[in-house]
């Protein structure tokens, strides 16, 4: 079931040194182009890594929370044409998640590396850096990079009990209780 994937899915910052198979990267690349997206507009496009000189260079995208990405096999770049849709970091974000969850259900492990608005040093951005890097046209944005490959640590699941149902409001912000429809 698919609340079983969610209760399962968690960020996976060491990899085993194992490449992760074409047939695998397919079906994730499937995933991503699948998402939905506002106006079927699909502002998104991304770039598959697998070369470890490519990948070690976009662990030092930012200063921090980037640099497990040089022990991953694969790295996923999500990107968009900003100028196809005014909600593309919501497209974008949309793919992600499918792109986490099929790693998941994969047996893969993956975790999100913010890209967009971060520093790569004093004198660049990290999107700068990335897109420099990879070659992007000037008009694309960087959100993230994704990594992806087998979990070297498999961390639980979050308990139900740990999840803050405090953020739930029911009919009006701030009702707590569940009732039935006041119509």
């Amino acid at each position: 079931m698919f609340i079983e994937l969610l209760r399962a899915r968690r960020s996976v910052r060491r990899f085993h040194d194992r490449p992760v198979e074409r047939e695998k990267i397919d079906i994730l690349i499937e995933a991503m182009l699948r998402s939905p997206s506002s106006r079927s507009l699909n502002p998104w496009e991304f770039v598959v890594v697998t070369e470890k000189e490519t990948l070690i260079r976009l662990s030092q995208a930012k200063p921090h929370g980037a640099t497990f990405l040089k022990n991953a096999p694969l790295a996923i770049v999500v990107c968009a044409d900003p100028t196809k849709c005014d909600v593309w970091v919501e497209d974008c974000s949309i793919a992600s998640i499918l792109l986490h969850l099929a790693a998941t259900d994969l047996g893969l492990g993956s975790c999100w590396i913010q890209i967009r608005l971060r520093e790569h040093d004093a004198r660049q951005m990290a999107q700068e850096y990335v897109a420099d890097l990879l070659g992007l046209p000037e008009r694309m944005a960087v959100e993230a990079i994704i990594a992806i490959g087998y979990p070297a640590e498999q961390p639980t699941g979050h308990p139900r009990s740990s999840l803050d149902d405090e953020k739930v409001s029911f009919e009006q912000y701030g009702l707590k209780e569940r009732g039935m429809n006041r119509s």
